[in-house]
């Protein structure tokens, strides 16, 4: 039977894989608020430690979160509106952080960015610039694995915008960028925020590109996940607090882009 949106009762069969489906995901996040200890959370949160790892995090996934805007934006408009040569081929080495481990992300990063590596020993060198074991290297890090949740975003919505008004601003005589600037951007606005809200949660859950490329060194490297880790051995109720912030953070960005991928319903 159809009901009233127009969608069909869901067999037994589908129903009880589904709730299975659910209960695996659920049952370990309901775990993780169980053993929390609400009394010392706050302890737990503001405890010197904590929040320098809070404070890093933030700022490095920041700016991850910025030099994603910035390469970002332009690479989604040539996969999306040229006939770039190769764009398949290009499409997929951006998209390859997406299901690469990320512990094999970071061999990369130290393989191409160490100071043994060529191109590492030549920024060091003439700009004195070591990405290895250094918040710069967190922040190149994380941008690795956060840059194609926002290309991936923001290259979708500009397949789907409408392009007959950047086509009559140009028979208007408007330049290629005050187009872009007056006209797509504007249409693809809400597509870019919500691209870079993923790229921030990504970059802020960031962990083996990390440790593998930065190291996990206090207030230079370790970032929360990191300080969630050591901190399973030595304060679990501390690695808890910490897992909450972050199980939050993940929350609330589902939440607020649900639109923006399902529809609403």
């Amino acid at each position: 039977m159809i009901g009233r949106r127009g969608r069909r009762r869901p067999p037994i069969v589908a129903l009880a894989l589904g709730a299975v489906a659910v209960a695996l995901i659920a049952i370990p996040l309901v775990g993780l608020l169980q053993r929390a200890a609400w009394g010392s959370l706050v302890d737990d949160l503001t405890d010197p430690a904590s929040t320098e790892a809070l404070r890093l995090s933030l700022t490095t996934s920041l700016a991850a979160t910025g030099v994603a805007l910035v390469l970002g934006l332009p690479l989604a408009w040539l996969l999306a509106r040229t006939d770039l040569p190769g764009r398949a081929v290009v499409r997929a080495l951006v998209l390859l952080p997406m299901v690469l481990p990320p512990v094999v992300g970071g061999v990369a990063l130290l393989s191409a960015f160490s100071l043994r590596s060529p191109l590492g020993g030549w920024l060091h060198d003439v700009f004195g610039l070591q990405l290895t074991f250094s918040t710069a290297g967190v922040v190149l890090a994380e941008t690795f694995v956060a840059l194609p949740f926002f290309v991936i975003t923001v290259e979708a919505a500009l397949r789907q915008a409408d392009e007959r008004y950047e086509q009559v601003a140009a028979t208007l005589g408007a330049r290629p960028a005050t187009i872009f600037r007056r006209v797509t951007l504007p249409a693809i606005a809400p597509a870019v925020g919500a691209g870079a809200v993923l790229a921030w949660a990504r970059a802020l859950g960031e962990f083996g590109a990390t440790v593998t490329f930065a190291g996990n060194i206090a207030g230079r490297t370790r970032t929360l996940p990191l300080a969630v880790y050591l901190a399973l051995e030595s304060d679990p109720d501390a690695a808890i607090a910490l897992s909450l912030v972050l199980l939050a953070v993940s929350f609330v960005v589902l939440v607020a882009l649900r639109d923006r991928w399902l529809g609403r319903s």
